[in-house]
C-alpha cells in the first residue's frame, strides 16, 4: 500500500497536528492525572495515533520521533516524518501554556511541509500558510526558560536586547512569527524533532533560520543532535551571527 492520493502532504501534516493537540488536551482533561503520569500518558497516547495515522496514510515514509525507537532506515529514504508528539512535557504537566505539537515532513533534509500546534492558545503554524509579522521591533529575544544559554545573553547585551525565556522550542520560534519576540536563540543542544517543525514553519514564513555560524540546518542525519538554533526576522541575521562568531573566537570556539 502506497500514499494516499486524496491526501496531500500538506493536508496531513496540519491534520495530525491538529488532532494530535485535542489527544493531548483530552488527556489533561479534568485534571485527572497529575504530573510525570500525565505527561508520559500524553506522550504516548500521541505518539501511538501518530504511528497508526502515518502506517495507513504514508507507510513508504522514514519515520523519526523523540517518543518512538529509532529505525535508521530513514536515511535510505527521500521523505522522512520528523515529529515531538509533545514539545515541553514538563510544561504540559504542570499546567503551562507554552508547549507545543511538532509535525514535519522533511524531503532530501529539508522540512518541506511542517505544523507547529500551540493547542492551549488554540492555534496551529502550518508552513502551507505561515507569514512573519513585519511590525516595529520587539527587542527581545526568546531563550530557553529552563537553561538559557550563556551566548544568547551576549548577544542580547550587545544589541541592547532584552531575554526571556519559554517553556517549548515551538513556541519560542512561533512567538518570533508572531512578532513578539524579534528572534529565537539557543546553544547547549537539542534534537532534530525539536527543530524540523518549528524551522520548517519559520522559513516558510520569511524567517532566517540557521545554525549560530551560520550554516543551514539539516535533517534525517545520523546523529539526531544538532548543538544549537537561530530563529529570527532576517533584518537582524548577520549582526546577531557576527556577535555570535566574536563570542565563539572569545570563547575557544564554543557557543553554549
Amino acid at each position: 500500500m502506497g500514499m494516499s492520493p486524496e491526501l496531500s502532504d500538506s493536508r496531513l501534516t496540519n491534520t495530525i497536528a491538529e488532532g494530535c493537540g485535542e489527544i493531548l488536551k483530552g488527556v489533561r482533561k479534568g485534571g485527572l492525572l497529575r504530573n510525570r503520569a500525565l505527561g508520559d500518558s500524553g506522550d504516548s497516547a500521541a505518539q501511538d495515533w501518530i504511528s497508526r495515522v502515518l502506517a495507513q496514510h504514508r507507510p513508504d515514509d522514514g519515520f523519526l520521533s523523540e517518543e518512538a525507537h529509532d529505525d535508521l532506515d530513514r536515511l535510505n529514504k527521500e521523505r522522512v516524518w520528523i515529529v515531538d508528539p509533545l514539545d515541553g512535557t514538563k510544561e504540559f504537566a504542570t499546567g503551562r501554556q507554552d508547549w507545543a505539537v511538532h509535525i514535519a515532513l522533511v524531503i532530501n533534509g529539508v522540512p518541506e511541509y511542517a505544523a507547529v500546534g500551540l493547542p492551549d492558545l488554540g492555534v496551529t503554524f502550518k508552513s502551507s500558510e505561515a507569514r512573519a509579522v513585519t511590525g516595529p521591533m520587539s527587542g527581545k529575544f526568546a531563550v530557553s526558560r529552563n537553561r538559557p544559554p550563556q551566548v544568547a545573553q551576549y548577544i542580547a547585551d550587545k544589541m541592547d536586547y532584552e531575554t526571556v525565556g519559554i517553556g517549548s522550542a515551538g513556541a519560542k520560534a512561533m512567538h518570533v512569527l508572531l512578532g513578539d519576540f524579534d528572534g529565537y536563540i539557543h546553544a547547549g543542544g537539542q534534537y532534530e524533532w525539536d527543530q524540523a517543525a518549528p524551522v520548517g514553519v519559520a522559513m516558510a514564513a520569511g524567517l532566517h533560520c540557521s545554525r549560530l555560524d551560520g550554516s543551514p540546518i539539516k535533517f534525517n542525519n545520523e546523529d539526531t543532535f544538532i548543538p544549537d538554533i537561530l530563529v529570527c526576522r532576517p533584518e537582524l541575521a548577520d549582526e546577531i551571527l557576527a556577535h555570535a562568531a566574536q563570542y565563539a573566537k572569545d570563547n575557544g570556539g564554543e557557543l553554549d
